[in-house]
C-alpha cells in the first residue's frame, strides 16, 4: 500500500495517482469518497470550540476544509513540491484570493506586462479601487525586476509562457531578485502544469494554477489550486477565501480534478509532441507570417525553455500573412479545430485573443505589452496528429487564397 511518508519518492505518476489518500482511512475505497455535505458534527461542545480556535485538527465547514478537497490539496502539494495546497472556485478565484490576503491599500505590486485577460482586467480596475498600485514590467528582462521594487513593493506576479504570446519568464532569476529584496514571488503555472515546470523548486513563493485548464483535463470543470508554505496557503485560506472571495471548490469538482490528475502526465506527453510537430510546420507554412513555441530553436527564449521547462506544452501563438482577416479566414474554415477559449481540453481550440480573451486591454495596451491584433492562439489536443494538421493545412490554404485575392 502506499505510504504516505513515500509520497517524496516516488515518481510524478505514482503521485499523481496516490499521493494524499490512504484506503484504509475511507473503509478501503480504491478512489476516494466524494464529502457531499457542508458542515461536520463535533463529538462535544469542547471539540468544536477546540476546533475553531485551531487547537484541533478536523473538519467543520466545507467553505473552509473538507475532506475530498483536502485529499485533493496534499496530493497537487506533492506534485509541484510545495508545503500545502488550498483548492479554489476557479482559476481567478485563486488569483484572487491571493491577492486579497497578501494586500492592503498603499501596497505596490509588479506584474509583467502580458497576463490572460482576466487577471489584467482584475489587477488595473480592481485593485485600483482598493488603492493597490500596479507596476508593469518587462519581465524577459529580470533587471527590469529589480530596477521596478521600491519600500511598498508587496509581491512580483507573472505567467511563464505569457497568455497568448508565449513570452518566458526566467523564474530563477525574478525569485532570487524577490528573495532579495524581502517580497514575495507568485507565478502563474496553468500552461505548463508541474509535470513540465515546478517554479517552488526554483525558489517561489506561491504558484497559481486555472485547474479548469489541463490539470481536469476534459473541459467539464471549474476550479483553482494555490501551492505555497503552509504559513501562506492557511493565510490564504482563513482570510482571503474564507472571508473574501469564498471560491470554494465544489467536493464533486476535486473528485474530477482528482480524475485528471491520474492521467496528466500521459496527456502533457502527447499535448506536447503534437503541438512540437504542428509548431514546425507552421514555422515552414508560407502563410504564416510568426509561430511562437518554446519548443522551435527559432523561439528567441529556446534556451531558457530548456532549462526550466521539461517539455514545450501544448500551446502555439502564431500570425498570419495577411493579417486579423487571414486570421479570421483560418479560424472560419475549420472543422475539426474548435473555436472556443479555454485550453487544455482533449479538443484542439482556436481563438484570437484581442477580441476574445485579452479584449480588456485597450489596443494601445495590447500593442505595447506584445498581443497584436492578427495574434492566434492554438491550444493543441489530444486528437490524432494527422487529423489536426490536415484541418489546419486546409484552413491555411483558404486563408491563403483570400490573402492572394485581396494583393
Amino acid at each position: 500500500m502506499y505510504a504516505s511518508n513515500d509520497r517524496d519518492k516516488k515518481g510524478f505518476a505514482t503521485r499523481a495517482i496516490h499521493a494524499g489518500s490512504e484506503e484504509r482511512e475511507v473503509h478501503g475505497s480504491l478512489v476516494p469518497p466524494v464529502y457531499m455535505s457542508s458542515t461536520f458534527t463535533f463529538d462535544s461542545a469542547e471539540q468544536g470550540a477546540a476546533m475553531f480556535e485551531g487547537e484541533e485538527k478536523g473538519h467543520f465547514y466545507s467553505r473552509i476544509s473538507n475532506p475530498t478537497l483536502d485529499i485533493l490539496e496534499r496530493r497537487f502539494a506533492s506534485l509541484e513540491g510545495a508545503e500545502a495546497a488550498l483548492a479554489c472556485a476557479s482559476g481567478m478565484g485563486a488569483i484572487t484570493s491571493c491577492f486579497w490576503t497578501l494586500l492592503s491599500a498603499g501596497d505596490e505590486i509588479i506584474v509583467d506586462e502580458t497576463l490572460y485577460g482576466c487577471t489584467f482586467a482584475f489587477i488595473r480596475s480592481g485593485l485600483a479601487k482598493f488603492g493597490v498600485t500596479p507596476l508593469y514590467v518587462d519581465m524577459s528582462d529580470p533587471e527590469n525586476v529589480r530596477a521596478a521594487i521600491t519600500d511598498k513593493t508587496r509581491f512580483i506576479y507573472f505567467e511563464t509562457p505569457a497568455n497568448p504570446n508565449m513570452r518566458l519568464v526566467d523564474i530563477a532569476a525574478i525569485a532570487d531578485i524577490a528573495k532579495d529584496h524581502d517580497v514575495l514571488s507568485i507565478v502563474d503555472n496553468t500552461y505548463c502544469t508541474p509535470y513540465l515546470t515546478r517554479p517552488i523548486e526554483m525558489g517561489v513563493d506561491l504558484v497559481v494554477h486555472s485547474a479548469t485548464k489541463y490539470l481536469g483535463g476534459h473541459g467539464d470543470l471549474m476550479g483553482g489550486l494555490v501551492t505555497g508554505s503552509l504559513e501562506l496557503i492557511t493565510a490564504i485560506r482563513l482570510e482571503g477565501l474564507k472571508d473574501m472571495t469564498g471560491a470554494v471548490m465544489s467536493p464533486l469538482t476535486a473528485h474530477q480534478i482528482m480524475r485528471g490528475l491520474k492521467t496528466l502526465e500521459l496527456r502533457m506527453d502527447r499535448h506536447c509532441s503534437s503541438a512540437m510537430t504542428i509548431a514546425k510546420i507552421l514555422a515552414a507554412h508560407p502563410t504564416v507570417k510568426t509561430v511562437s513555441y518554446p519548443g522551435l530553436k527559432s523561439f528567441p527564449q529556446h534556451a531558457l525553455a530548456k532549462k526550466q521547462m521539461a517539455g514545450f506544452g501544448g500551446m502555439i501563438a502564431f500570425e498570419l500573412h495577411g493579417g486579423i482577416e487571414a486570421g479570421r479566414a483560418l479560424m472560419n474554415a475549420l472543422g475539426l479545430i474548435k473555436r472556443a477559449v479555454s485550453l487544455g481540453d482533449p479538443d484542439s481550440l482556436i481563438q484570437h485573443p484581442a477580441s476574445m480573451t485579452h479584449s480588456a486591454y485597450t489596443p494601445e495596451e495590447r500593442q505595447e505589452y506584445g498581443i497584436s491584433d492578427s495574434l492566434i492562439r492554438l491550444s493543441v489536443g489530444l486528437e490524432t496528429p494527422a487529423d489536426i494538421l490536415d484541418d489546419l493545412l486546409q484552413g491555411l490554404e483558404q486563408a491563403s487564397a483570400l490573402f492572394k485575392g485581396a494583393a
